[in-house]
């Protein structure tokens, strides 16, 4: 990957503002590049600063399960989010008109692995991210409560 990942970082807090926006104003709903996709808002816990940070992510239902990937479009490091949750799993998410409190685990190697490969056959598009860069794409499943 070209591309910093501050000035990707950057780039994307810019343009989570204008989604987070959108997604509050149409009940979870989103146009653009995220039309039909499943959004949801992550609140985390800055890690080093302790302020509220929020993230809208794609999400997926697997196996029942409700999964979150660290891709960052497969920049050679992981979103702050992830470096969040690993240092305070309690997190809050909007999901469509609902807001709950979740926690946060990280899938073990073979449980990320199983799953991945059940989301990148709906969205082969985190696929080509996984392809861009060294390191795993993690997984976090996120649990009520």
């Amino acid at each position: 990957m070209t591309e910093d990942p501050k000035a990707m970082a950057e780039t994307a807090k810019a343009m989570n503002k204008d989604i987070i926006a959108e997604f509050r104003a149409n009940d979870g709903k989103v146009g653009g590049q995220f039309e039909g996709a499943n959004l949801l808002l992550l609140h985390t816990t800055g890690a080093k600063t302790g302020e509220q940070r929020t993230s809208p992510l794609a999400y997926f239902d697997v196996d029942g399960k409700l999964i979150i990937i660290g891709s960052f479009a497969g920049a050679p490091v992981n979103p702050a989010w992830v470096h969040n949750l690993r240092a305070n799993p309690k997190a809050r998410i909007e999901v469509g008109t609902e807001a709950f409190d979740v926690t946060a685990r990280e899938l073990r190697p073979d449980e990320r692995d199983a799953l991945f490969d059940k989301i990148t056959a709906k969205a082969p598009g985190f696929a080509q991210y996984q392809s861009k860069t060294t390191r795993i794409l993690p997984l976090f499943e996120l649990q009520r409560g």
